[in-house]
C-alpha cells in the first residue's frame, strides 16, 4: 500500500480484504466495482487504472474506482473532497463518474471548474433491483444469444449504446467494443428475441459477481416500441439471470425515461438507491 496523502491510499493486491469488508456494506448497489475486484485482484495491469482508498490510521472508510469511470464507493464527504483533489491533480482520464447520488454530485461540483463542460449530466437515476421471479408472463422467444450470431447482434448493440451515451462506441475503432460484446454472448450473459434475422430486443448482463448481476444495454427495435415488447422481454432475462447468474438482478434508468421505467416496475423491479451519471 502506497500513501499518497496523509488520508489517501492507493490500493494493491495486499489490500483485497480491507476493501472486500468495505464492499460488503452493500454488495448490490456496488456490482460494478465488486466485479472489477474480484475479476483483477486490484493488480494494476488488469485493474486499467487505479482504486484510492480514504481512511485514517489504516482503515478504510471509503474507496474509488478510477479507470475509465470514476466510481465513488461509500465515500463520504471528506472523502469525496479527497479523491477530487486527487483527480484533479492527475487530470481527467476517464469518460465518466458513476455512482450513488449523494457522493457522486457533491464529487461533480468538486471537478466540474476543473473537468467541465460535461457533454451530459445524468442527476436522477434509479437504481432498481429485483429478488424473486418477475410477475410479468416472460416471453418465451427471448433466448441467449450464440457466439455465430455475433454479425447479427452487434449492429444493434451499436445503435443501442449510440442513443442511450450519445456517441458511437466505434468512434475509435470497432475492434474494442465488437470483441465485449463477443466476450457477453460468450459468457452466456446476452439475451435477444430475434425474429427473420433482425434483432427486436436485446439486453445483457454487464457484470456479476456470486451476491448480485446488472443488465444493461436494454434495447428495443424503434419500428416496434410501444408495443409492449419491453416488458415480457425483460422478464425472460430476470428470471434467466436469478435462475442462473446471481440472487438479485440490478439495473438503473434514467428517471426521465418513463416508459422504460414503467416496463421495469411491471417486471417487478423497485427502487433501491439513486445513481447519477457524467459523461464526458
Amino acid at each position: 500500500m502506497l500513501r499518497t496523502t496523509p488520508a489517501l491510499q492507493l490500493l494493491g493486491p495486499s489490500d483485497m480484504a480491507r476493501l472486500r469488508r468495505l464492499l460488503d456494506v452493500d454488495p448490490v448497489t456496488n456490482v460494478f466495482i465488486d466485479a472489477r475486484v474480484q475479476q483483477t485482484g486490484l493488480d494494476p495491469r488488469r485493474l486499467g487504472g487505479e482504486v484510492w482508498g480514504y481512511g485514517a490510521g489504516g482503515a478504510l472508510e471509503s474507496a474509488c474506482h478510477a479507470g475509465a469511470n470514476l466510481v465513488p464507493v461509500q465515500a463520504h464527504p471528506a472523502a469525496v473532497a479527497m479523491f477530487a483533489e486527487h483527480a484533479v491533480t492527475q487530470g481527467r482520464r476517464c469518460s465518466s463518474l458513476v455512482g450513488q447520488q449523494e457522493a457522486l454530485r457533491p464529487l461533480w461540483e468538486h471537478l466540474e471548474p476543473h473537468w467541465g463542460p460535461a457533454r451530459s449530466v445524468r442527476p436522477d437515476q434509479p437504481f432498481m433491483t429485483i429478488r424473486e421471479p418477475s410477475p410479468l408472463r416472460p416471453d418465451l422467444t427471448v433466448r441467449r444469444v450464440l457466439i455465430d450470431e455475433l454479425d447479427l447482434l452487434y449492429p444493434s448493440s451499436v445503435a443501442m449504446f449510440t442513443e442511450e451515451v450519445g456517441v458511437s462506441p466505434e468512434a475509435d475503432g470497432a475492434g474494442p467494443y465488437r470483441a465485449r460484446v463477443a466476450q457477453l454472448i460468450s459468457r452466456g450473459w446476452a439475451f435477444a428475441r430475434i425474429e427473420d434475422g433482425r434483432v427486436v430486443f436485446k439486453a445483457e448482463i454487464g457484470v456479476a459477481t456470486a451476491r448480485a448481476c446488472q443488465i444493461q444495454g436494454v434495447y428495443v427495435e424503434p419500428s416496434l416500441r410501444g408495443r409492449g415488447i419491453a416488458g415480457p422481454a425483460m422478464a425472460a432475462v430476470v428470471n434467466a439471470a436469478l435462475r442462473d447468474i446471481a440472487p438479485v438482478v440490478t439495473l438503473y434508468v434514467n428517471a426521465d425515461n418513463t416508459p422504460a421505467r414503467r416496463a421495469y416496475e411491471r417486471v417487478g423491479f423497485t427502487r433501491a438507491a439513486t445513481f447519477t451519471t457524467v459523461l464526458f
